[in-house]
C-alpha cells in the first residue's frame, strides 16, 4: 500500500476495479466553516490512493438543460467528449485549499476518479483538493508560491 506502482489497478477482461483505498481510516467530520470534509485516522504516506470514486456522467445537453442549474454543480467534473462527472462517495466531500495535499486523476477507461496525497498528511489533518481558478466562492487561504507548480508536476506523474 502507499506507493505507487505500475499495477494499473483494473482488470479489463472482468471490468473490475480494485478499491485498494479502503484500507485507509477515514472520517467525514463538519468543519465550522467549511462544511463536511475527510479527515484520517492515521498518518498517510505521500503518492498513497486515498480514494476511488466512480462517477455518474452527464451529456452535454443534460447538463446544460439541468446540471448547471442544482447544487450538484459544484461537484462536477469536466469529463471527455463534452460530458461532466458526478464524484460519488468521498470525492465529493474534499474541501478546496489553495495548496492542496490531495491531487487526482481523471480515469477516462474506467470511469473512477482516483485520489492521491502530494504529501504525508498527519493524522486529523483535512484532506483537500484544488478546485481550480473558477471559484464559486471567496478563498480566504494563504497561497504559496510554487504550488500550482507542485500540482502539476504531481498530476503528471501518475502511471494508471
Amino acid at each position: 500500500m502507499g506507493e505507487k506502482n505500475n499495477n494499473n489497478n483494473n482488470n479489463n477482461d472482468n471490468n473490475v476495479v480494485v478499491m485498494e483505498q479502503h484500507k485507509i481510516e477515514l472520517e467525514l467530520r463538519n468543519h465550522p466553516i467549511r462544511g463536511r470534509g475527510v479527515f484520517p485516522k492515521e498518518s498517510i504516506k505521500r503518492n498513497t490512493l486515498v480514494e476511488i470514486s466512480p462517477v455518474l456522467l452527464f451529456s452535454p445537453d443534460e447538463y446544460k438543460t439541468h446540471g448547471q442549474y442544482t447544487v450538484l454543480d459544484h461537484y462536477t467534473y469536466i469529463w471527455k467528449e463534452g460530458q461532466f462527472a458526478l464524484a460519488l462517495g468521498l470525492g465529493s466531500m474534499f474541501n478546496h485549499a489553495s495548496s492542496p495535499n490531495v491531487g487526482y486523476y481523471r480515469d477516462f477507461e474506467n470511469n473512477v476518479i482516483r485520489y492521491v496525497t502530494m504529501r504525508d498528511i498527519e493524522p486529523d489533518e483535512e484532506l483537500c483538493i484544488n478546485y481550480g481558478s473558477n471559484l464559486w466562492f471567496e478563498d480566504n487561504a494563504e497561497e504559496q508560491a510554487d504550488s500550482d507548480l507542485d500540482q502539476q508536476e504531481f498530476l503528471g506523474s501518475f502511471e494508471i
